[in-house]
């Protein structure tokens, strides 16, 4: 098992990657959206004193089963965390299972 991280444009490019890989795919894909860069700032009275930042990109991990590498056409929309990001998949180790 092999974990991936990757960014795409939007959902609908995200969507149309994974309908690519097919309905035989054994494979586990979580959809994350646009994810949260920096987190809001409240005040005393839970007044928001900065709004969060979300990434433009729409953020996709998956949890390849039976590869070693990228699947075609994947490659170019991975991104390469030095920790394991805001989603895990049950505890598996980003680092340790990266593609």
């Amino acid at each position: 098992m092999k974990i991936g991280k990757y960014e795409f444009t939007d959902k609908a490019q995200a969507d149309s990657k994974i309908e690519a890989l097919g309905e035989e795919h054994n494979h586990t894909i979580v959809k994350l959206g646009n994810i949260v860069l920096q987190q809001a700032v409240l005040g005393e009275d839970d007044e928001v004193i900065n709004e969060a930042v979300l990434s433009d990109k729409f953020h996709v991990d998956v949890m390849w089963i039976g590869l070693e590498d990228h699947p075609y056409g994947w490659k170019s929309y991975a991104v390469d965390l030095s920790g394991n990001g805001v989603h895990s998949f049950l505890g598996v180790d980003y680092i340790e299972n990266k593609m």
